[in-house]
């Protein structure tokens, strides 16, 4: 059919010709860039104007990692400019400008392109330069700043891992520069809460609950925290997870509970939260793990995770107490493997090798 006496199938050919004429001019004037940037670079012409080329090139292609070794050369001879200018002071203040201009030129980069690791690598060189050129004064703001962009990437993206990696990377930056009033120990408690923050925004943020696992053992032992209070943590963590786990199907929970259950392993309990338990003790907070997954399996008979968790836990209790299993206590055990073997059939072999390993 035709529109106003033109045939669709013409001005959709038209359109095509014209994008692909687009395309083309586009193509051209984005290699005379890459040359002119080339040639400067040769020429060791490291001016703002060259500056300016690489960041329309970048801006085009943030993947061309070249061009981002060719920026570091560009703003080193600009921090060396800056040095020499003047005094320490006026020197201080010239180096910073320019890598919160940097800084600046990459946020919409990241908007666009969150997952280019040119654009992060970078950007931590930059802030790497402010540690190294600046007082731990100024450069601790930037990193400062640095922290509050992580926390706007992760209330847009909770279970970003690769966020949440690089939160922990600043804040380890930030300790080695805070200051003689802010103690390790006000960190980490600031650091444990924003964790907790974001587990009850989504209780599947694995992300978050794995940070919390680092943030425990360094918070008690920043704290030098006694037997007692490390037991505490121990009951407060147990009752957390369970509370949870009122969703027995999230696998981010059953991870979470499999960290804590490694308290009670005595051949890994000394770099847990709670290392000096006694074997008793250990025992009977087994058992009461047990009863409360067992009833967890209460309308909901079909969630593998439970029946893992119950082998593992009775696996465990097995292991404090030295001991070689009954038949009527692998009866138990071979019990749940039955319903694993038939919940989770792509995991067969591993089922049907420890039941193998069960009878020997």
């Amino acid at each position: 059919m035709a529109e106003h006496g033109i045939p669709r199938y013409a001005r959709r050919g038209e359109r095509t010709e014209e994008a692909r004429q687009q395309e083309l001019r586009k193509i051209e004037k984005y290699r005379e860039l890459e040359q002119s940037v080339r040639e400067k670079i040769a020429a060791q012409q490291y001016t703002p104007e060259t500056l300016q080329k690489i960041s329309e090139l970048l801006s085009s292609n943030p993947e061309y990692y070249t061009i981002w070794n060719y920026r570091r050369r560009v703003l080193r001879s600009e921090f060396s400019r800056a040095e020499s200018s003047g005094s320490n002071e006026t020197a201080a203040e010239q180096v910073a400008s320019l890598i919160k201009s940097d800084l600046l030129f990459l946020i919409p980069l990241l908007k666009s392109f969150p997952k280019c690791y040119w654009i992060w690598n970078y950007r931590v060189w930059l802030l790497d330069e402010a540690k190294r050129l600046l007082p731990a004064s100024i450069s601790r703001r930037f990193w400062q700043e640095e922290l509050g962009l992580v926390g706007k990437m992760l209330n847009l993206d909770s279970r970003n891992f690769h966020g949440w990696g690089y939160r922990r990377f600043v804040i380890e930056t930030l300790r080695e520069l805070k200051s003689a009033e802010q103690p390790s120990e006000d960190m980490t408690q600031a650091e444990f809460d924003y964790a907790k923050k974001m587990i009850g925004a989504n209780l599947s943020n694995f992300s978050a609950w794995h940070y919390r696992t680092k943030l425990i053992q360094r918070l008690l032992n920043e704290r030098s925290a006694s037997d007692e209070e490390r037991r505490k943590m121990l009951d407060d963590e147990l009752e957390l997870v369970h509370r949870a786990l009122c969703d027995p199907y999230d696998q981010s929970l059953w991870f979470y509970h499999q960290n804590l259950m490694c308290v009670f392993d005595p051949t890994v309990a000394a770099q847990t939260m709670a290392p000096n338990l006694s074997d008793s003790e250990r025992l009977e907070y087994l058992r009461q793990e047990i009863e409360e997954i067992e009833d967890m399996l209460d309308g909901a008979e079909d969630c593998k995770y439970l029946y893992q968790a119950l082998i593992d836990c009775t696996l465990l209790a097995w292991k404090v107490e030295g001991i070689t299993p009954a038949e009527t206590q692998k009866r138990a055990v071979l019990k749940w493997l039955a319903e694993l073997k038939k919940l989770d059939p792509l995991r067969q072999q591993r089922w049907l090798d420890f039941e193998q390993s069960l009878a020997c």
